[in-house]
Parts: C-alpha cells; sequence; structure tokens
C-alpha cells in the first residue's frame, strides 16, 4: 500500500477503504460488506445513498455551494431555518448553523453568555455540565464536557464546567433507585449553584441522553422537570446537547421532548446533515433572542461556512426526507424491538452488564461481574476489543466510555440508521451475537467473560 499522508485517528493502522454506501451497509474497496449499526457516528440517520438527498446535493451544486454570511443569504439557509422553526418544539424558531456538534454547543455557550450581557447583566459568564459528557472537541466545547480521557491533554487549558453526577442509574453514586430515590443527583445542581452563586451562572447544559462519555446513558423520568425547575428558579438557562439525539433519534425532534421539557438553547449535528454535509445548529428560543434584537443585533460567533448553501440544502433535503417518509413516527417501535433483541444476548452472556437508551441509541456496557458490577481491567480494553471483533465480522459498532469516574468501564452504542427494517435489525443482532461468541472464546481465560 502506498505511503498515506492522512493524519487517522490511529497514525499507523490501516483501515478499510470505503467504496461507496447503501441503505445501511458500507461496502469497501474488496467487496466486504459492514453492516454500519453505529450510523458512523451515530450521525447516517437515514443511511447511505439516498438518492433524494444526492439530487438535492447535486441541484445546490449547479445553483451555487458558497457564499460568505456577512455578505449574503441564500434560499437554502432560509428555507432550513423556517423548516427548523416548523419542527422544532416551542419557540425554538431562531438557527445560527455552523459545521459541527462542537461549533453548535460552543455557540450555544456564546448565545447563552450574550443574552445576559444583553440584558445589561455581566457577571453570568459561567457555564455548567456534568461528569460523564461530552460536548465537543474546541477548547470551549471540551471545557464543558465530562469526559476524562478526551480533557487529559488539556486539562491546563480548560474552564472547569463540570460540577454534577450524572443520572447514571446503574451505577448510581447513592446506591438509590428512581423513582424512590428523590432524584439527589439532580438536586446536586442546586448546590453548586449556591457554591457559584448564580448572579455567575449563563447557562447549564446536558445531553438528554449521554453518548460517547457514558453509552446510551438515559435519565430516570423526572430528572429532567427537576432540572429544568431548578434552572428557572435561579434564572438559568438550560442548553440541551442534542447534537446526538435529535433529529429524530430517539423518535422526537428533540430527544427532551419526551420529558415534557423545551430548553431555552437546542444544539443540533449530526443527524441533522445525516453525513450528507458537514452542518449542525445553535436553536435559540424567542425568549433568549429577543434581548439580542432589542440590542446589538447580532450573534457574536461565526465561521466562514456558516449556513453555506450546499450543507444547507442538504440537511434540507434530509427533513424532508424524514418528515415525507414519517421516518420519526416508527422510531420507538424500531428501539424496542432491538432493545428487546438485545436484552436476549444479555441473558447468554454474563460479561453484559446493562442495556440502556432510548429510540435508536441504544447501549450495551460489559463488566467482569454482573452481579457487583465491577468493570474489566483499563488494560485489557474490552471495548476495543469487541469493536475490532465487530468490524472483523461486518458489523460497525461505536466505542463509548463508562463508569461514573469517567475512566474505568466498557460500553458500546448500538445507533443503526433509522431506516433499519426489523429484518435487518435480526441481521444486526445475528452479527453481534458472533462477535461476542468470538469474544467469548478468545477471551475465555479472562475472568469474567463467560
Amino acid at each position: 500500500m502506498k505511503r498515506s499522508f492522512l493524519i487517522k485517528p490511529i497514525l499507523d493502522e490501516e483501515y478499510p477503504v470505503i467504496d461507496y454506501g447503501k441503505g445501511i451497509y458500507l461496502f469497501d474497496i474488496n467487496g466486504k460488506k459492514y453492516l454500519d449499526a453505529a450510523s458512523g457516528a451515530v450521525t447516517a440517520n437515514i443511511g447511505h445513498g439516498v438518492k433524494e438527498i444526492i439530487n438535492a446535493m447535486d441541484e445546490q451544486a449547479r445553483k451555487v455551494s458558497f457564499v460568505y454570511r456577512s455578505q449574503f443569504t441564500s434560499e437554502a439557509a432560509e428555507d432550513l431555518a423556517l423548516k427548523l422553526a416548523e419542527m422544532m418544539p416551542g419557540d425554538l424558531n431562531w438557527s445560527f448553523f455552523v459545521n459541527s456538534g462542537s461549533e453548535a454547543t460552543e455557540t450555544a455557550m456564546k448565545i447563552a453568555i450574550q443574552y445576559w450581557q444583553e440584558r445589561g447583566i455581566h457577571t453570568k459568564t459561567k457555564v455548567l455540565s456534568r461528569w460523564v459528557s461530552y460536548h465537543g472537541i474546541t477548547m470551549g466545547a471540551l471545557s464543558m464536557s465530562g469526559h476524562t480521557s478526551r480533557r487529559a491533554r488539556f486539562v491546563s487549558l480548560l474552564e472547569e464546567f463540570p460540577v454534577i453526577n450524572p443520572p447514571y442509574c446503574y451505577r448510581c453514586p447513592y446506591n438509590l433507585k428512581a423513582p424512590s430515590c428523590q432524584y439527589p443527583c439532580a438536586h446536586e445542581l442546586e448546590t453548586a449553584i449556591l457554591r457559584y452563586g448564580a448572579e455567575n451562572i449563563a447557562a447549564f447544559i446536558a445531553e438528554p441522553v449521554i453518548g460517547a462519555a457514558g453509552g446510551a446513558i438515559a435519565p430516570p423520568e423526572d430528572y429532567f422537570k427537576i432540572i429544568k425547575q431548578i434552572c428557572e428558579s435561579n434564572d438559568i438557562l438550560f442548553i440541551a446537547d442534542e447534537v446526538m439525539t435529535g433529529s429524530g433519534r430517539t423518535g422526537f425532534m428533540l430527544a427532551c421532548e419526551q420529558w415534557g421539557i423545551i430548553p431555552d438553547i437546542a444544539a443540533l449535528g449530526k443527524g441533522l446533515g445525516a453525513g450528507y454535509a458537514p452542518i449542525a445548529a445553535a436553536v435559540a428560543s424567542e425568549k433568549v433572542m429577543e434581548p439580542i434584537l432589542a440590542g446589538s443585533k447580532q450573534v457574536m460567533s461565526g465561521h466562514t461556512l456558516s449556513a453555506n448553501p450546499q450543507s444547507c440544502a442538504i440537511a434540507l433535503a434530509v427533513l424532508q426526507y424524514i418528515e415525507s417518509n414519517k421516518i420519526m413516527s416508527q422510531v420507538r417501535s424500531k428501539g424496542d424491538y432491538l432493545k428487546l433483541k438485545l436484552e436476549s444476548l444479555q441473558e447468554q452472556y454474563s460479561f453484559i452488564g446493562n442495556i440502556r437508551g432510548k429510540g435508536l441509541m441504544l447501549g450495551i456496557e460489559f463488566v467482569s461481574d454482573r452481579q457487583t458490577k465491577t468493570p474489566f481491567p483499563r488494560n485489557a480494553f474490552i471495548t476495543q476489543k469487541i469493536v475490532n471483533l465487530a468490524k472483523e465480522k461486518g458489523l460497525i459498532v461505536y466505542p463509548a466510555g463508562s463508569g461514573i469516574d469517567g475512566v474505568n468501564g466498557d460500553s458500546i452504542i448500538i445507533s443503526p440508521p433509522l431506516t433499519i427494517t426489523a429484518k435487518e435489525i435480526d441481521e444486526l443482532i445475528t452479527l453481534l451475537d458472533e462477535t461476542f461468541k468470538t469474544f467469548r472464546t478468545n477471551e475465555s481465560g479472562m475472568a469474567g467473560v463467560t
């Protein structure tokens, strides 16, 4: 193979070269087929090679692919913003288009701080967040992230935004059970606000379902109602990081809708463009935009390719495809079926400790002892072994962190395209079963692998 100058995740690793994609499958240049049970990185929400999206891509490219947002707007950007205003809950009407989820959460943070400044309140500059969370890799987004391993190299440069525990019921730090627990993990936010002072806090940010840092940790029923109430009573904005969970991944435009919660600002990404173009958005409510409209009339953020018509036209086509094919309405039933199948695997393999998640964003946590929930040793690299074995079988799964300390623990996310069929779910489960069977054989001498 010719020398590569591409900086890949592991510099000297040889990755398969993908030739094309069709539906939930990817095919490499050697003809090997992969079932994309991760939607790449929880991104390819409508699968690969969808003709309607390709046509929209071509049509926009024939018009214009780029204009600079401080000089022009475009029909594509205007139409996408209008479509989002129609599809988002409540008065989440104002979209700032960027290129990645990291940029979306960072823009949401900036809008939150500016909201208070435009109201004449200049002390509210801090954003609180949770441990076992991930909001992006840029410095601002990483500061908000409670993902220990991804913070490690840059700790000296980061703000200390993560302050409270996640709603990690499988490993509850209080050793309690919801709902009888009264949600102490949510009420930790009240304590953090007292410590920092509500007058200094602009916003609180959280993922409705924790992704890369926690392997699809979903909260108990009333958790976010308490969080939102605490934010409102302390004059703090609530930012929902819906980069992974938005655009239908859990059966709703925003995952937090299923708990009756509407954030002040939402960050969208990944599924918004479904992998067909780099695009993300910070979507703000009328309440948040009102003082900015009455004041400076501009949001202090932006990138060269923000709101470029090519990406906007593609994202609009993705949303129209989801809407016209009624894809969101099918997600919960498909997720229930997939979860049931995963739970049947849990009965066969003792190293599966927990199955969790919402809709078609489900997680599997691996343990060396199911009774005590003891994680495998870090140097056993269980997650990577399972991811690699699955890939050999022709199955793509997404590696994720686990563990209340954010250091120890292994999990994967199963998040196939929302268009997956029941037959394809069965195929996914067969490949996953083969993966676990091989893992058990290979690691038979390791404690807990039975």
